[in-house]
């Protein structure tokens, strides 16, 4: 069974930058696609970024686009989505979600992923 674990989540101010990392274990991140959620209470968990395990092609949620940056480093086993110029709404629980695929497109859309994790929280506040 495959197990995400994220972690990187802080407190940052507006402006600040944090690097969110999710590490799996059981099985090889290279083979899947990966996905960051967020999600606040009282709202719907909204897709952030993915990148497919073929040719790590990646799709952004317009809201982060030009600002977030999703990636993966084969050797240890671990995506990244580094989040620059963070606002208040960018405030969260984030999750790392992954499901094994071999399509050259990645949707932001939970019902695509199997494997979720537990969430590393996201404060954005002066």
């Amino acid at each position: 069974q495959l197990q995400l674990v994220e972690s990187g989540g802080d407190l940052v101010q507006p402006g600040g930058s944090l690097r969110l990392s999710c590490s799996a274990s059981e099985l090889s991140l290279n083979t899947l696609t990966i996905a960051w959620f967020r999600q606040v209470p009282g709202k719907e968990r909204e897709g952030v970024a993915c990148i497919c395990a073929v040719a790590s092609s990646t799709s952004f949620a317009d809201f982060v686009k030009g600002r977030f940056r999703i990636t993966r480093d084969k050797a240890k086993n671990t995506a990244y989505l580094q989040m620059n110029n963070l606002e208040p709404d960018d405030a969260g629980w984030y999750y790392c979600a992954a499901v094994s695929s071999r399509s050259l497109i990645c949707r932001l859309d939970s019902d695509d992923y199997a494997y979720w994790g537990q969430g590393t929280q996201v404060t954005v506040s002066s």
